[in-house]
């Protein structure tokens, strides 16, 4: 394929879009400006670093919100995953995360740890309405990246190109009219100038996550609100799935929840790497191990 790249800064991580190489500039011009739009709205409503944001407006005030339509879906999915999961898969993790130290100002210095609230106590989403019955600071964290990625790929897809591929910090959408697969070089959990294997996409997207990318001292970004501590004995996980909403809840959830629990309801494959660096991986995941 003869593509062409957007490439951008937002939400804190990079941003690669590669469409058709005879796309023309208006229209690139012109669907850039929309996706840049997608994401400013995105962010403005559910990040938790932003002091304009929604999220931060109900962390500041009891009582009912409006959200956009977009957020059926999303919290659709996270009230599947807090209940799979029992509860450690939460959006009301975000004070947790401030009191580690991955704060607005990412201080890094972890302060004295409290277990979240239970969602039914604190939050209740009736579409299009949030209800907050006392302040907390939700966070979108396992989930919304993916989310956001679909969310863009939609804006490519209204505007018929034959193929394109979303990469937002190495989670990708990818989608094509023809049979090309996209071929995914899988991060080496212990060095990232290495691969440990190919995996290959088609009209799928690939979220993964590990602890080695966002680490400080005893924590990384991923903590057990029981237990008020990172997760150690997974290294690594990658997942295969149709949307990438459900491939990077998914893969969050694989940090708590076997993945075999998490099969009977949804529709993934994975590879798994532990803190032994023993491998686990569907027979049906779409790749070559090294």
């Amino acid at each position: 394929m003869q593509t062409t790249s957007l490439a951008f800064e937002a939400i804190g991580t990079h941003w690669q879009i590669d469409i058709p190489q005879d796309t023309s500039p208006m229209h690139r011009d012109y669907f850039l400006n929309e996706i840049v739009t997608v994401i400013e709205d995105f962010d403005k409503t559910y990040s938790r670093f932003r002091i304009d944001s929604l999220v931060t407006q109900i962390f500041q005030k009891k009582g009912t919100y409006r959200l956009p339509d977009n957020a059926q879906e999303l919290f659709r999915l996270y009230r599947e995953l807090y209940d799979i999961t029992n509860h450690a898969v939460t959006p009301l993790i975000g004070q947790v995360l401030v009191e580690a130290g991955y704060d607005a100002t990412y201080s890094l210095k972890p302060k004295k740890l409290h277990k979240p609230p239970q969602w039914d106590d604190v939050i209740d989403y009736n579409y299009p309405n949030l209800t907050v019955k006392k302040p907390a600071l939700l966070d979108f964290g396992a989930a919304g990246k993916g989310y956001l990625i679909d969310l863009v790929a939609e804006v490519l897809k209204k505007h018929n190109l034959a193929y394109f591929c979303v990469d937002a910090g190495g989670d990708m959408s990818y989608y094509n009219t023809g049979n090309e697969k996209l071929r995914v070089g899988l991060e080496h959990p212990d060095n990232p100038k290495e691969i440990i294997g190919i995996v290959e996409i088609h009209n799928q997207s690939i979220c993964g996550s590990a602890g080695n990318r966002r680490k400080w001292g005893e924590f990384h970004h991923i903590i057990d609100p029981e237990t008020l501590s990172s997760v150690h004995k997974v290294k690594a996980v990658w997942v295969v799935a149709e949307t990438g909403l459900l491939a990077d809840g998914i893969a969050t959830c694989l940090f708590f929840t076997p993945a075999k629990k998490l099969l009977k309801k949804y529709n993934f494959s994975y590879t798994l790497i532990y803190e032994n660096n023993s491998i686990e991986f569907s027979k049906d995941f779409p790749a070559k191990i090294f």
